[in-house]
């Protein structure tokens, strides 16, 4: 028995599904002409707890009190749209506030997929749109002023990790290791942290990074002398459990050795002020003759110029 205004506004769709039809046309809006209906379940209450996290999620307050939902994203996922449309519904549910949904990306053709509007609903009338502003490459301000970079320190963070593949990032990292001079160590500290970490996934950049630092902030320079130490020696070591106990090991142990060699390489050109171009980095970090690389140790503690450690290599 319908009891209610409330009750009889939807449940005659349930009674007459083709009701549908004729309604979509009255508000001029035609739909693709469907094949069956199925009445479904009303309730939506989860049997089972299902996890969803949103990387951050901030609330600003003022005139426009507003949430910001912020998420880092590394390549395309046709997944993520749906993902996002429930956490921005969700918000908007729970905390009564405007959402805002930013999409952080390091390469182009993935804050390009990002950027793209998302229609969810039947062709014709979409009910959401998920329309993430996304910050990547392709928007982010190139920082290589040490002012500049100094006035906003958070913003050239982000301008070197958004720009990571870029060729350029070296003009970035250094004008914001010069920045950070002078800077509280504690800020100066989470700044380091963020723009390594961020870099990670750039190997080129992260060389950069830990050489810059190791010269540019001297009192970092011990700390990151260890770390890399420890993360040459914890990655051969963890390639030589891989591939077996005993020669495994062995080769694991070889191989962290090398890297450690070739970092000792850059911080010492880099301690005496050398300017390590892209193509002698390269030619350094792919060495995997130890004895090679201490040639190059001992020729960099004199040497004018980096390709100078190279001398009598190519003749």
């Amino acid at each position: 028995m319908v009891n209610s205004s409330h009750e009889a506004m939807h449940r005659i769709f349930q009674e007459y599904p083709g009701l549908f039809t004729g309604v979509s046309k009255v508000l001029g809006v035609p739909f693709v002409p469907t094949t069956s209906v199925t009445v479904l379940s009303t309730d939506l209450t989860e049997t089972q707890p299902i996890e969803r996290r949103v990387d951050t999620l901030l609330r600003f307050d003022g005139e426009e009190p507003m949430l910001l939902a912020v998420e880092a994203q590394n390549a395309k996922d046709s997944n993520k749209p749906a993902s996002w449309a429930y956490y921005l519904s969700f918000f908007y549910a729970k905390y009564k506030t405007a959402p805002l949904l930013l999409v952080v990306c390091q390469d182009k053709a993935t804050a390009e997929w990002a950027a793209q509007p998302v229609p969810i609903g039947p062709r014709g009338w979409a009910s959401l749109v998920v329309h993430p502003l996304v910050a990547g490459p392709h928007n982010m301000p190139v920082i290589t002023d040490p002012d500049e970079a100094r006035a906003d320190l958070a913003l050239t963070t982000l301008s070197a990790i958004t720009h990571a593949k870029n060729p350029d990032v070296g003009g970035i990292l250094k004008a914001l290791s010069t920045a950070l001079q002078g800077v509280p160590d504690a800020v100066a500290e989470l700044i380091i942290e963020f723009t390594a970490q961020g870099l990670g996934g750039s190997r080129r950049a992260a060389e950069i990074w830990r050489n810059l630092v190791a010269v540019d902030l001297s009192f970092y320079k011990s700390y990151l002398v260890e770390e890399i130490r420890d993360e040459a020696r914890k990655q051969g070591l963890e390639q030589g459990l891989e591939q077996g106990l005993g020669q495994g090991l062995d080769q694991g142990r070889a191989e962290g050795q090398v890297q450690a060699a070739s970092h000792d390489v850059l911080l010492v050109l880099d301690a005496r002020g050398v300017q390590v171009p892209a193509d002698v980095l390269d030619r350094i970090t792919d060495c995997t003759d130890p004895d090679v690389l201490r040639r190059w140790l001992v020729r960099a503690a004199t040497a004018s110029s980096a390709g100078e450690i190279f001398r009598d290599d190519d003749a």
